[in-house]
């Protein structure tokens, strides 16, 4: 391979991924005893994401807010709490050819946090909210690519995109 034929290009480009679905259960303290759930919702979802060793953590809060009756269901009352949280995502495809350790951590919430369910507690005087969500992250690292040159130009015309899409068909994507 000479040095006219192709050429060595540093980039920054995605050098490993990696994905978390969590179900979690969170307890809150009504300030008055509840006789029925009549909402919850999360809000306010925040977050950020590291990379420790092998994996990333993404470090992040939400408000639960409940909506519930109490005294006889006669009144109602909404309880929100704060709650922390920290999902550690396994890297699941890694780039081994990057060219230093340092990477930018880019992660995504797929699954914002959702209510599963809502219910009041066996002793009846707290309120147990189960929820779901999920993340993607995403690596960016440099890397080496190699480029051909094309002494003569590059044709689009002359390019099979009926053999490019069977290409890219026959690979595999782990997420």
């Amino acid at each position: 391979m000479s040095d006219r034929e192709y050429r060595e290009i540093i980039t920054k480009a995605v050098c490993g991924k990696g994905k978390k679905f969590s179900e979690t259960s969170h307890m809150c303290s009504p300030n008055y005893r509840p006789n029925s759930i009549l909402g919850c919702w999360i809000i306010n979802h925040q977050y950020e994401a590291r990379k420790r060793g092998h994996i990333v953590e993404v470090s992040g809060s939400y408000d639960i807010n409940v909506w519930y009756s109490y005294s006889n269901n006669t009144k109602t009352g909404v309880i929100t709490e704060r709650k922390q949280y920290v999902d550690k995502v396994p890297i699941a495809m890694k780039d081994r050819n990057t060219i230093s350790d340092e990477f930018d951590v880019i992660a995504r919430a797929t699954k914002q946090p959702n209510t599963l369910e809502c219910e009041i507690s066996e002793k009846g005087n707290q309120i147990k909210v189960d929820l779901e969500r999920e993340f993607v992250v995403d690596l960016i690292g440099e890397t080496k690519v190699w480029a051909k040159i094309e002494p003569n130009g590059f044709d689009e015309n002359n390019v099979d995109f009926d053999d490019l899409e069977s290409e890219l068909a026959d690979i595999e994507v782990n997420d």
